[in-house]
This record gives structure tokens, C-alpha cells and sequence, in this order.
């Protein structure tokens, strides 16, 4: 999609608060409940917009689910009301939320403050409650809250780059974890046209980090490229809009999985490095976040998929860094940090310490504002550094009033290592993790001295990788 003729979306957060009874207690239960709501389009007053949520959903005592998720119908006027359909995760069950705001002329402000609701368990009452939006103490942030971003299709990532030229590589790739079993999935599809100018051909592999095991891992390919698809297909292997397909090592591990991105794009290099290929490479996620229905078998062991967290990403460029590391880090509640940082081959970079391309997605605004910011800043008394080794890598740095400190560790069991094959037929190591560890702090200057603004610890759920030659 051109991203000159991408319509313009509607995204803003919204905190309510309230209690549930559940019908088998005598107890009143406080809840809060905090979303983020994106449509398609601008919201249409007088008519009805269908959004999406997620965020957080807490229940004293007995829910805190940051993976929350459903759908909005906004229709004040229309159909006078705002339905709100949410499913959530507690105690091992997932439950839905149901319930409308009943706009009435007479009293919009209060009527539209007020949300009724069910909680149902597959299809079955379990409870009942209330949520309200606190105006007093909410509503200049709600207002302040709205953005109207361009919304692009992702699927308008996802056709390959290539053509023709010789000593070029791009690559599809998709990470995801397991909320049932802890499970990572690492797929990984490339297209590689020899800098000798021989015919491009496609290869890949598909691993699985079990919590409990070894890694598991196979290669597909290499086989000759298929001209003309919406993504990647070859060797019987397909990464196309919503869908990703495949088989590796004789059937031994196996994936059909469906793809629904929940985010737009997030470029971690400069937009302008992917439309024009002027630097060595360029990294870019067509959703920033998605979720994955499906099934990946691998030796017999048949894991199911249900809205499992994850995303893909897209590199093109003309092979791979000296020494780089990379982050995905689905932080919950819409929150997003992706990392790359690298050396490159060229001479007079190869020299440089590692550039950082930093994007943190939080409350739908991206931190630093511009990629190059995180990246050019290495000279300054602010720059961006990353300390790469393993186990355990670090990246941090400062823009404007905002400082961020992130420590991934890879551990060796839970990593594996594979050969990378570049244009020009050089070598490197990658060792990659879809069961690493991260701590991520955010910090603020405020009145003299740097407070916490957010902090993240994620336990296995980052991914994570470290290249060297």
C-alpha cells in the first residue's frame, strides 16, 4: 500500500473502574479495566464503527490479565449505545465481558459514563457488575489519549522486494509464544540472490523452544523461487497475508497457522529505508503485534495455538552485520519494544560501535520519535549503546526527558545456533531465543531527579537473538 493514500484510523484509551459480583460469592469484587481502542477509520458520530481492544483487565483478588482483548461498536446515535465485548484470562479460564453504555438524549453525559456488564463462561453467567468512567479524574487524559495515525494494510509488507539483483537478501520471519505451555516458535523464511548473479533461491527452517526439552529445529529448501507471490512460497512453505504454512525435516515438524495483526506498522529503521534501499539493511514489522490460531507439530507433540502472542517482521538488505542483537518484546497492554542493534560490514562502519535502532509502541505513541534518533545519538552525552554478549545483553540510552535501560539474557539451553549464508557466500552465527528473559525500565526526568515511569520484567516470553562473524 502506498503509504500516501493510507486512510487515517482512530486510536485512544480508556480507563473505568468498577465492582463484580460473581454468582457463586456473597462478595462484592472491585475491578479496573484499561483499553486501548483502535478502528479502521475515523469514528463516525452519527453512524456505527466497529474497533478494536486491548489492555488490562484487573479483579481484586482473583483476575490481572494484561492480554486483554475483543471488540467495540460505537454507535451513540444510531443505534444509542457503546457495546463493549471482551474476553480476558482467570484462573486458567478464558471469560468474556459483555455489556453497553445505553446513550439516552436526556442524559448522554451520564449515560455514556455508566457500562453495565455479564461475565460469561463458555456461553454460562457467571456474574454481574458495573464499570463507570471516572470524568473527574479521567477525562483530560481520555481526550488526550486520541490519535488519528494512518492506517495501513500489513499485508502490503509482505511481497518480496527482490528484483533480480544479485547479492541481496530479504527475509520473512515470525516469532510467537504459547500462553498454554510457555512454548516459543521461531519461523523463519529467506530469499537470497548470489552477489555471483546465479539463479536466487529460497530456504528457511522452523524451531520450537519447548519449556521443557531440548530445542527442536529443521531446514527447508533450498529450492528454486517462485515469482509472483503476495509473500514467501517455496519448497512448500508459504508466509503470506494471514497465513503461514509448512513443513520441515519430512513432515517432522509441521504449522498451518492464521495470522491477525492487532497493531499497525512499526519501522524499526527509518520509513525511508525500506521504500529506498540506500543503508546495508532495513528491519520493519507490517503489525507490530499479532495473534496466531493454529497448530505446530513437531515429533508427534501437537501444540494448539488460541490467540497466541507474537509477530513478523521483514529485513532486506545485502546480508548480514558483523555482530548484532535483536529484541521482541511483547510487553502487554499494546505495549511493544523492538530492538536492533548492529555493525555493519562495510568499511568505515565496521569500525563503529554498534548502532541502536530502538522502537519502543507504548500507549500508541512510539519512543524515540525517529528511528534515526536512537541511532545517531552514539556520539552525544545521550546516545544509545548496546553491550553485545551472552548470555546476557544490554541497550541503553536517553531522548529528550526519557531514559531506558533494557537486559536481555538468552540462556543456553534455551538457545540455539545456526549458520547464516550471506550473498557473497561469507558465514556468520546467529543464536537465537524465543525463551529469553528481559527486564526493561522506563525513567523520567521529573523535578531534578530521574523517577520510574514503567518498568517490565518478562520470564521467557522475550524473543532475542546475538549474531557474530
Amino acid at each position: 500500500m502506498n503509504a500516501d493514500t493510507a486512510a487515517r484510523g482512530t486510536v485512544f484509551s480508556e480507563t473505568m473502574l468498577g465492582t463484580l459480583r460473581l454468582d457463586d460469592e456473597d462478595r462484592t469484587r472491585r475491578v479496573r479495566l484499561d483499553l486501548r481502542v483502535s478502528a479502521d477509520g475515523i469514528l463516525r458520530v452519527t453512524g456505527t464503527t466497529e474497533a478494536r481492544a486491548t489492555g488490562r483487565t484487573r479483579i481484586e483478588g482473583w483476575a490481572d490479565d494484561p492480554d486483554t482483548e475483543g471488540e467495540l461498536e460505537i454507535s451513540p446515535l444510531a443505534r444509542r449505545r457503546i457495546r463493549y465485548r471482551l474476553a480476558f484470562t482467570a484462573h486458567g479460564r478464558r471469560l468474556t465481558l459483555d455489556g453497553w453504555k445505553s446513550v439516552t438524549p436526556l442524559r448522554p453525559l451520564a449515560s455514556m459514563t455508566v457500562l453495565p456488564y455479564t461475565l460469561y463462561d463458555n456461553g454460562a453467567r457467571i456474574g454481574t457488575g458495573t464499570l463507570r468512567f471516572p470524568v473527574a479524574t479521567r477525562l483530560l487524559p481520555f481526550l488526550a489519549s486520541f490519535r488519528f495515525p494512518r492506517r495501513e494494510d500489513p499485508a502490503g509488507y509482505l511481497a518480496p522486494r527482490l528484483r533480480g539483483e544479485p547479492g541481496r537478501t530479504e527475509v520473512w520471519y515470525t516469532t510467537v509464544t504459547d500462553p498454554a505451555t510457555g512454548s516459543g516458535l521461531w519461523l523463519h523464511h529467506e530469499l537470497t540472490a548470489p552477489a555471483d548473479g546465479s539463479a536466487p533461491y529460497a530456504h528457511g527452517w522452523a524451531a520450537v523452544f519447548p519449556q521443557d526439552g531440548p530445542v527442536r529445529h529443521a531446514r527447508f529448501g533450498p529450492a528454486e523461487w517462485a515469482t509472483g507471490a503476495a509473500g514467501f512460497s517455496a519448497a512448500g512453505v508459504t508466509a503470506g497475508p494471514g497465513t503461514l504454512t509448512g513443513s520441515a525435516d519430512d513432515g517432522a515438524l509441521r504449522w498451518q497457522l492464521t495470522e491477525q495483526p492487532l497493531a499497525g506498522p512499526l519501522f524499526t529503521f527509518p520509513r525511508w529505508s525500506w521504500r529506498r534501499p540506500l543503508l546495508p539493511a532495513a528491519h520493519m514489522l507490517p503489525a507490530a503485534r499479532a495473534r496466531y490460531d493454529g497448530t505446530f507439530t513437531h515429533d508427534g507433540t501437537t501444540l494448539t495455538l488460541t490467540a497466541a502472542p507474537g509477530a513478523s517482521a521483514r529485513i532486506h538488505g545485502h546480508g548480514n552485520a558483523r555482530r548484532w542483537a535483536w529484541l521482541h518484546a511483547d510487553l502487554g497492554g499494546g505495549d511493544v519494544l523492538e530492538i536492533v542493534a548492529a555493525v555493519a560490514t562495510r568499511p568505515g562502519l565496521r569500525g563503529l560501535p554498534p548502532l541502536v535502532f530502538l522502537r519502543l509502541l507504548r500507549g500508541g505513541r512510539t519512543w524515540p520519535r525517529r528511528p534515526e534518533r536512537s541511532a545517531v545519538g552514539w556520539a552525544g552525552p545521550g546516545r544509545f549503546r548496546a553491550a553485545i554478549d551472552l548470555p546476557t545483553w544490554t541497550v541503553t540510552g536517553r531522548a529528550g526527558p526519557r531514559r531506558i535501560r533494557v537486559a536481555v539474557t538468552q540462556p543456553a539451553d534455551r538457545t540455539l545456533t545456526l549458520d547464516y549464508t550471506d550473498p557473497d557466500g561469507s558465514h556468520a552465527l546467529c543464536r537465537n531465543s524465543e525463551r529469553a528473559d528481559a527486564h526493561v525500565l522506563l525513567e523520567r526526568w521529573w523535578f531534578g531527579g530521574w523517577r520510574t515511569e514503567a518498568e517490565w520484567t518478562l520470564d521467557g516470553t522475550a524473543h532475542a537473538e546475538v549474531g557474530t562473524r
